[in-house]
């Protein structure tokens, strides 16, 4: 069982920075501006040898212009009490250059009702002038206060060993005092635990991404607006799910929705985006969440795009297509004529009503990403929400895949065999031998006479013969051609030059 410390505070206090500092890794955003914070960001870190799960928070209270009946708002602090209710320990994070403020004791009286142990972390102490007036913070009525700078990682020792205090008697192993590190708060730097599988989320913004995560987990575990922009941190959430007997462990990473870069107008948003990013090179799999009544947009590529670069296993979902679904339904009721002829205006033709027409024109749209797997949900009925998992469960086994040496030659040598590779100034593509050199992605090496020779058309040849030989079916296959290396020295050698010199040297002798 994990132990859990929570980040607590009112806004702009730097609950972010300091659980950045503990754990040991930039993962929530920091910002000057109030109220960046809204889901529960979680880390598994470890601090002298005790693992736990340390959560940053939303603020508590509320900030100009807000209003307390915000769907925001209210979600954002039915997230902290959550994280407070769970927490074995909480910090308080409070700010030593404004002093105690109102909203402080406030969030002190919230926190002496859970009846949980709090430390108080009196931040930005930067000078012996400002750490004097961390005592000014005893009037909230916790004994332990630790005077931090959570920007320069003063004071953390001593707060998180008063913090590992709680934890059971005889866990974990001391080590050398010293200055906080990433040794000592080490993350998700670490190798995932065997058999956890990493989906990022991505799309647009309100295409029904934390939708889709509460729908799985049957919780409110990320907050769902119809405001564009309401996640903002990538939020990893824990789901397990038992099939046949089997348990089965996920991270589900919520990301932000990914804007047009012009349309990019804050800096948050735009480390918002940065984190989606990231979100995809460290997942497994991605799973690309598009709206079905939208369709396909211009953005919508791009971020399949993004997932072909990283060279990611990939599931495209159609989110909302029972609202799709009942359009249809209706025009077709009505008759609306209209709407029928501005479709074919913009390329889309009949009304796609089946979802085999719907899946086969989103592949033709995607035509770069056309290895992956269709799947059309709704989060918000549950539609095909089971098929979706059994999409993630058949790619995940596609990617562990090793394809016998024997069985992948024997397979590229019939494919060359039905398809000659076209010949190039004289000179015609050789294939020796191949091997597969990694699993996710699917990556083989083949040994062929020259590299440069190897187009780009032959290439998605016969990475199509493999689909067809070995399935691969939501997996980009990649193949390295590397040109064996020449056994006969060439003639103008070096060596070759200097035993030449010396030959014709001795024949001028005997002459």
């Amino acid at each position: 069982m994990s132990y859990l410390i929570a980040i607590v505070g009112r806004p702009n206090v730097g609950k972010s920075a300091l659980f950045n500092r503990i754990a040991g890794k930039r993962i929530a955003i920091v910002h000057d501006q109030p109220g960046v914070t809204r889901d529960r960001v979680t880390a598994e870190a470890e601090w002298n040898g005790k693992p736990f799960t340390l959560v940053d928070t939303g603020g508590i209270g509320l900030l100009r212009g807000e209003k307390a009946v915000d769907v925001i708002v209210q979600a954002a602090l039915e997230q902290v009490d959550l994280a407070i209710e769970s927490a074995s320990a909480i910090i308080l994070v409070v700010n030593v250059q404004e002093g105690v403020v109102p909203l402080d004791k406030e969030v002190a009286q919230k926190l002496h009702r859970s009846g949980k142990p709090v430390l108080v972390a009196v931040n930005k102490v930067d000078t012996e002038r400002a750490e004097k007036g961390a005592d000014e913070f005893s009037e909230l009525g916790f004994e332990r206060l630790f005077p931090v700078s959570a920007i320069h990682g003063e004071g953390i020792k001593n707060l998180m060993q008063a913090a590992m205090a709680f934890l059971p008697e005889g866990s974990g192993v001391q080590v050398q005092d010293g200055d906080v590190s990433s040794a000592d708060a080490r993350t998700d730097d670490r190798p995932s635990e065997p058999g956890v599988l990493k989906l990022a989320i991505v799309g647009r913004p309100n295409v029904g991404k934390s939708s889709i995560i509460n729908a799985l987990t049957k919780s409110s575990r990320v907050i769902v607006s119809p405001i564009p922009g309401t996640t903002r941190d990538a939020v990893d959430v824990p789901f397990e799910v038992e099939t046949d007997g089997v348990r089965q462990k996920y991270i589900l990473i919520d990301t932000a929705g990914m804007r047009k870069t012009r349309r990019v107008d804050d800096s948050i948003e735009f480390f918002s985006v940065l984190r989606s990013e990231d979100s995809i090179a460290r997942s497994d799999i991605v799973v690309l969440v598009l709206d079905a009544e939208a369709g396909i947009t211009e953005q919508d590529k791009k971020i399949a795009d993004r997932i072909v670069e990283n060279r990611k296993a990939c599931i495209v979902v159609i989110n909302k297509w029972d609202l799709y679904a009942e359009d249809v339904r209706k025009a077709r009721e009505e008759e609306i004529v209209r709407r029928e002829k501005k479709q074919r205006r913009e390329g889309q033709g009949k009304e796609m009503s089946t979802l085999m027409e719907f899946g086969k024109w989103v592949q033709e749209k995607l035509f770069f990403l056309d290895y992956a797997p269709v799947i059309f949900t709704s989060a918000k009925s549950g539609f095909h929400l089971e098929r979706l998992l059994e999409a993630v469960r058949y790619v995940a086994s596609q990617l562990q895949q090793r394809i016998p040496t024997a069985i992948l030659n024997r397979t590229l040598r019939d494919a060359v065999d039905r398809r000659q590779p076209i010949s190039a100034a004289g000179h015609r593509l050789k294939f020796f031998y191949a091997t597969q050199v990694r699993q996710a992605p699917p990556t083989f090496l083949l040994f062929v006479n020259r590299d440069e020779l190897f187009s780009d058309p032959y290439k998605k040849y016969l990475a199509g013969e493999l689909r067809k030989a070995f399935g691969y079916e939501g997996c980009p296959i990649v193949l390295a051609p590397k040109p064996r290396p020449r056994t006969i020295e060439s003639v103008r050698s070096p060596r070759m030059s200097e035993a030449f010199k010396k030959k014709k040297i001795l024949k001028r002798k005997d002459q």
